[in-house]
């Protein structure tokens, strides 16, 4: 990454945006330039006690600018005022539920959001000398849910036709449809990635994992949609930013890569496995098990969620390195050790 000096990275104070700049923090000699409204799940506590820890520069190397990217001329005066080498673009609603609830932050951040920030891009990419157009690059992090739902069968990858289903997904779609267009009509170089879901130290409590995590060790009742066959393909987080890195270093800009975890679970799995491993090391009266409970089906739920990430193996040499065993065994132990910050948050 020493290509690029200075990255802006929206929503670094999310859980994707946070595991990011933590690594370019500890990995590179980049400027990290940190865009985030500070939303209810926002958290820059993982970000601060990393620049404590590594002292030196690193603190000269990072600077967080409050601000929400549905402000175009905020988003205008950043993008012109630190002249980025590389956009990360990660800052977005993602909760299904609240997007079903209440969609319109969701049409404001990830469609309204998106336009300002690739309109500004546009804009300030075409006041650069070629040289730095040459290394410029615009990274969209998206989701496979703007694909839609699978059967028991099939596999999404990069042609699969977009099919979102919720509020959520579909303002996610059309973020992606923005960013291609820049691309294609204004020679943009933007690089869209659709990534499976994530989970990993550090996840907003309101996730499936951290949520049943938090749920069993204060022994309440773990919430499961349906009968609980929902099936999704997990990614450990550090796996996705190494991917997300590769990207952009070496992707072709007007592409769109797929990136996921090969490790399916159905919803009813994840929460069996996590209350058999509580049941080893952190043992109560009952099993963990016992508190899983069946509720009403979300509305639009999505059945199955799965990606092929052939394409980004093959031309970026990327694989995931963690399996889903020894990612829940992270990703438990961390919410362990770190209950105060959990139920801080939930």
């Amino acid at each position: 990454m020493e290509r690029y000096n200075r990255i802006l990275i929206t929503g670094g104070a999310g859980f994707i945006g946070g595991a990011l700049i933590r690594k370019l923090l500890k990995e590179s000699n980049s400027h990290i330039y940190n865009l985030d409204k500070l939303s209810y799940s926002g958290d820059l506590n993982s970000i601060n006690d990393l620049i404590q820890s590594l002292g030196g520069n690193t603190k000269e190397r990072y600077k967080f600018i409050k601000g929400d990217i549905s402000d175009k001329h905020l988003v205008e005066n950043v993008i012109n005022q630190i002249k980025p080498d590389l956009i990360i673009h990660l800052a977005a609603e993602t909760h299904v539920d609240k997007s079903i609830a209440s969609p319109d932050n969701f049409i404001l951040s990830n469609i309204i959001g998106t336009f300002n920030l690739l309109k500004s891009s546009l804009k300030y990419y075409e006041k650069i000398n070629e040289e730095k157009q040459r290394k410029f690059k615009f990274i969209h992090i998206s989701t496979d849910e703007v694909f839609g739902s699978l059967s028991e069968y099939g596999i999404f990858n990069e042609q699969s036709k977009y099919d979102p289903r919720s509020p959520y997904s579909a303002s996610k779609a059309s973020s992606d449809h923005l960013v291609k267009a820049w691309f294609h009509t204004y020679n943009l170089p933007t690089i869209i990635t659709n990534c499976s879901n994530n989970y990993g130290p550090w996840q907003y409590p309101e996730k499936l994992i951290p949520n049943i995590i938090s749920k069993a060790l204060k022994q309440k009742l773990i919430p499961i949609y349906g009968t609980g066959k929902n099936v999704r393909d997990w990614l450990f987080v550090d796996d996705h930013i190494d991917a997300i890195l590769l990207v952009a270093d070496a992707g072709m800009p007007g592409k769109n890569y797929c990136i996921g975890g090969n490790n399916e679970q159905t919803n009813l799995e994840v929460a069996n496995k996590i209350c058999n491993y509580l049941d080893k090391i952190n043992p109560q009266n009952i099993s963990y098990k016992s508190l899983i409970k069946f509720v009403k089906d979300r509305a639009g739920h999505d059945f199955r969620y799965a990606i092929d990430s052939k394409l980004i193996k093959k031309e970026l040499n990327w694989k995931p390195k963690i399996s889903f065993e020894k990612g829940l065994i992270i990703t438990i132990n961390w919410y362990l050790n770190n209950q105060k910050w959990l139920y801080k948050n939930y």
